[in-house]
């Protein structure tokens, strides 16, 4: 494609909904997927996981090793969900009709969009609260002014990317990636002063079940976050991709930032008490507090940007898990509907709740347990996979892959389940049935509880699951013409 195709093809709404991508319009390269995975990772935010890695009562090195695990493989998940994406040229939720049945698909299809709608309110009224604090201390403005022409700023653009689609979207994250990356460099540097190397030495040591709750814990927050809209960026890639670039440059692209910035940020908190609780709680205010005034408009820039670059993927893919559980609308319309109802959780949560996040957090925090089965399934597809999806009859129940396959919705109830009695949940008080297996494991006091070992039991359940119960439909869906 000619890079003046390319250019104009960015300032064009994108028609493309969750139908099969046409060869003639498939194009790029693997290395391509690093733009938007880096830019949507690249938040200030990620910094406050080296300072909550820390609270699991490890050492600095301990944390760190826990989250460089936890990020790379949680996001080396992300790049092989990208392969279908190549594979089927089709959206994510498209792609797992051909686990669940046509139809079947429609579960999991419901809890990505909840998910995707909820991170994606969360991610941008992060950004809307961080921008208004800037322009209050900046002396531009007080009460409800700033936190209105922020909303108006941040939804707008976030919305107006999410309409137009794939190709403004990578666009976009090209520039969100160079702008933020060098921003990030500055503050890292100016920041480096309130590090205490004496107190990183000093850091004591926790058990094994605390550093494997960290990085459980990192792996939940970092790329299984993300393994529900992987394909999505990836099935504008010709067929011909390599799939080892297609993971790598995914999961390069994705963990670069944050392992950097995980590990910067458990450098302040183990340096500083006072400025760990900060950078746990509010990283921006946080790091906002230790730089020089003159850099309090490039930091907030970075931070904006990389929050609202995560919001963005979420809005677009939100609209492609509507319109792929069954709604009948043009995708801008989609993503349109994503949109307002983006405003009314921003507007509520920035005007009229002091108590909204903590809990609705924690209700991500349950779907993230069935959405980790899902991955198992859907991982276990790809893998067994010797042939590309047969896309037409990724649209029709009669088809290959039928209406309902029972046994991967058996596999994701069990999963579900058996995730939800080995998690401790505290983000709000209608989520404390939570645990219920964790007797058999000293428990919900006891050191295991805080492992999070639902997410990867739930993890393998769905993997372990599909490898023995799935190969024989998949080598019958592969035997027909």
């Amino acid at each position: 494609m000619s890079d003046t195709k390319e250019k104009s093809s960015a300032l064009s709404v994108e028609e493309q909904g969750i139908d099969t991508i046409a060869e003639s319009d498939r194009h790029g390269s693997p290395k391509d997927l690093f733009w938007p995975w880096f830019a949507a990772n690249i938040s200030v935010l990620a910094m406050s996981y080296g300072a909550w890695s820390l609270g699991f009562g490890i050492s600095f090195w301990q944390a760190t090793l826990a989250s460089i695990i936890g990020i790379v493989v949680s996001f080396l998940l992300v790049g092989v969900v990208s392969i279908a994406g190549k594979r089927a040229n089709a959206p994510t939720m498209v792609i797992t009709r051909a686990t669940f049945g046509v139809e079947g698909a429609k579960v999991p299809s419901v809890l990505s969009w909840i998910a995707t709608l909820g991170w994606e309110i969360s991610l941008t009224t992060t950004a809307v609260l961080a921008l208004a604090s800037t322009f209050q201390r900046l002396g531009w403005g007080s009460g409800a002014a700033p936190k209105i022409i922020s909303t108006v700023i941040v939804v707008g653009l976030v919305v107006v990317a999410g309409i137009f689609g794939y190709d403004l979207i990578m666009k976009a994250q090209q520039a969100i990636t160079v702008i933020s990356g060098v921003v990030t460099i500055g503050f890292l540097i100016l920041g480096w002063s309130h590090i205490d190397f004496a107190a990183v030495g000093a850091s004591q040591g926790g058990s094994a079940p605390a550093v494997l709750g960290a990085c459980l814990f990192v792996m939940t927050g970092f790329g299984l976050g993300w393994v529900n809209v992987a394909a999505d960026y990836s099935r504008y890639l010709p067929r011909k991709s390599s799939n080892t670039g297609i993971v790598f440059w995914s999961t390069f692209g994705a963990s670069l930032a944050p392992v950097l910035l995980v590990i910067y940020g458990g450098l302040l908190a183990v340096s500083n008490k006072d400025l760990a609780d900060a950078v746990g709680n509010d990283p921006i205010g946080a790091m906002a507090s230790i730089l020089p005034t003159w850099y309090l408009v490039p930091f907030t820039i970075v931070a904006v940007l990389g929050l609202m670059s995560g919001a963005i993927m979420d809005n677009y893919s939100n609209g492609l898990a509507l319109l792929s559980f069954g709604i009948k609308l043009p995708r801008v319309a989609a993503a349109g509907l994503t949109a307002a109802l983006t405003v009314l959780g921003v507007v509520y949560v920035t005007f009229f709740s002091d108590t909204f996040i903590g809990p609705f957090q924690g209700f991500l925090i349950t779907l993230g347990v069935p959405m980790a089965v899902w991955t198992g399934l859907f991982i276990a597809d790809v893998l067994l996979r010797r042939k590309d999806y047969a896309t037409d009859d990724l649209y029709k129940p009669s088809g290959r892959y039928g209406a309902w396959n029972v046994k991967s919705l058996v596999i994701l109830v069990v999963g579900t389940l058996l995730g939800w009695g080995l998690v401790v949940n505290t983000s709000a008080s209608w989520l404390e049935w939570q645990g219920y297996f964790l007797g058999f494991f000293g428990g919900k006091d006891g050191a295991w509880a805080s492992a999070n070992l639902g997410v990867i039991v739930a993890l393998l359940v769905g993997l372990l699951g599909a490898l023995i119960f799935q190969r024989g439909d998949i080598a019958a869906q592969e035997k027909e013409n």
